[in-house]
């Protein structure tokens, strides 16, 4: 197998957990719409763009809404999804993720965020994970969300790197998917039930390292 020459990550949920309050914005938004929004509907929603999120949200509720109701209302969850992670910072770190991105740029591994957040870099900034990234793409550089592979493929081109020298860590199937699609080799960070067409599965950054991931992939 190719060498490899970059690390392209997810945000939420594979090196900070803003799951939560991605969870808790939504659910207070369903509340108002008068419905019950479950942690079993949210996941659903992971890795998926926030358009996207709103459909399905509207799905479970049964409610037909028009563009101009939709839009009004994605702006709503933003406002409070934004209001939680603005009050960040570096204890939401996920364990084990600075000290993988620190390796990274030791060992000669590029490094680039892929993420439908157009929030990415107020969280980036909060938590001081910035200036570990070699490139940072998130939802305002993206037309397509995941699975399609666009962010990736966009990541692999801003660190100068070929899809196939490429490692993907992810924690949604869709993300696993894009990562698949972009001809990319993964890494899913969760459970082997959700993310079983990842080539390597931990249970998170903190089980893993350079030496690990080049052995691992080497006897691919």
């Amino acid at each position: 197998m190719p060498e490899i020459k970059a690390c392209l990550f997810d945000l939420d949920g594979v090196l900070v957990d803003t799951a939560k309050y991605h969870f808790i914005a939504w659910r207070e938004l369903a509340e108002q719409l008068g419905f019950l929004f479950t942690e079993q509907d949210n996941e659903r929603l992971k890795g998926v763009s926030r358009t996207a999120s709103l459909n399905i949200l509207l799905e479970i509720g049964g409610l037909t809404l028009d563009e101009a109701r939709k839009a009004e209302l994605a702006g709503q969850k933003n406002s409070r999804y934004v209001e939680y992670i603005s009050r960040m910072d570096s204890s939401e770190i996920l364990p084990g993720a600075l000290d993988f991105l620190k390796e990274c740029r030791t060992q000669g591994i590029r490094t680039a965020l892929g993420s439908a957040s157009k929030n990415a870099m107020l969280i980036l900034n909060n938590t001081g994970l910035t200036p570990y990234f070699d490139a940072i793409i998130d939802g305002t550089h993206t037309s397509a969300a995941k699975p399609d592979p666009e962010v990736f493929l966009l990541g692999a081109k801003a660190v100068n790197a070929a899809p196939g020298q490429c490692v993907v860590f992810e924690d949604a199937e869709a993300g696993i998917t894009a990562a698949v699609r972009a001809g990319m080799r993964s890494v899913g960070i969760g459970s082997p039930a959700t993310l079983g067409a990842a080539d390597l599965v931990v249970p998170s950054l903190a089980h893993i390292s350079v030496a690990a991931l080049r052995e691992s992939f080497a006897a691919v």
